[in-house]
């Protein structure tokens, strides 16, 4: 029998944690504690700092409900959703970059039409999302499902809103030559929600708080790998400073502003000042579609 002493535990606890069938769960359960442990080394946290982090985690979760993920907030801000995202998406380099989703995707949104609105009485600056969805090639894609959401003209998305329902949200897919025309109203930078345990902790820090301006994409079809992203607008103050570490120079665009009296991508003529933004999204095959191929 091996008694514990200060110098042993760690070996201790990932032998005891390597008693696991699974060899992934092994395997992520004995590097769990070997990190962990190495992190409670390092610092080495009094009684009370460790309770306190505890009490954080438990309002962390307190906090969460199926509009808000404060967990999910918390890797972001750490810079771990990124790092997730970038080890699971090293696609071929003509493939357009991901990103993260962030806290705010609502699954079920509302199917709209081609160059239909989904900023429908919002506030903000109307704006005209174009492009074409194709394979690494050019080839156009077809029915490509384009999920999407934002927040409006004052940096509000549904989940922030009491009793909003498919709003600043919607499901487009693309033309027979891949082509989309998206209406929306242009989002702002804005701050990630401070009311909770990570704004908390950000208060303690000089680190931004602010998201430049974007719009999200969850992009997919069949036989190719879905993409996640985001199209940040070019300018934005915080676009060095993203908080969640989100922002790749790729998906950087120009939110082209076009003057009232001007035809918009739809064919209808504007009466007041709105942007247009070009995009193209490039998709990967999927793994098992390249190895049919």
């Amino acid at each position: 029998m091996t008694y514990v002493t200060e110098e042993n535990l760690t070996d201790l606890a990932i032998e005891r944690w390597s008693n696991i069938p699974d060899p992934r769960l092994r395997q992520i359960m004995t590097a769990l504690v070997k990190h962990l442990h190495g992190f409670v080394r390092e610092i080495e946290p009094t009684p009370e700092e460790w309770i306190a982090a505890i009490m954080w985690l438990t309002r962390v979760g307190q906090i969460c409900d199926a509009k808000r993920q404060e967990f999910i907030l918390a890797s972001d801000v750490l810079g771990v959703s990124m790092l997730v995202d970038a080890i699971n998406n090293r696609a071929p380099g003509a493939a357009t970059p991901s990103t993260v989703e962030g806290p705010f995707h609502i699954p079920n949104s509302p199917e709209i039409a081609d160059g239909g609105n989904m900023a429908e009485g919002a506030p903000g600056i109307p704006t005209f999302c174009t492009g074409k969805v194709t394979d690494l090639d050019g080839k156009p894609i077809a029915g490509a499902m384009l999920d999407m959401w934002q927040t409006d003209g004052e940096g509000l998305y549904e989940a922030q809103i009491e009793g909003a329902e498919g709003y600043m949200r919607g499901i487009y897919h693309t033309n027979p030559d891949g082509s989309y025309t998206v209406r929306t109203v242009a989002p702002i930078g804005y701050t990630i929600p401070m009311d909770g345990p990570i704004g908390e902790l950000m208060n303690k820090t000089r680190i931004s708080h602010m998201r430049p301006a974007h719009i999200h994409f969850h992009i997919a079809a069949p036989g190719y790998k879905s993409l996640t992203t985001h199209l940040f607008q070019k300018g934005c103050e915080y676009i060095d400073t993203d908080v969640v570490f989100g922002v790749k120079e790729p998906l950087i665009v120009e939110f082209v502003k076009k003057p009232a009296g001007s035809k918009a991508p739809t064919g209808e003529v504007m009466n007041e000042p709105f942007y247009e933004v070009k995009y193209d999204f490039k998709l990967a095959k999927a793994a098992a579609a390249m190895k049919a191929a």
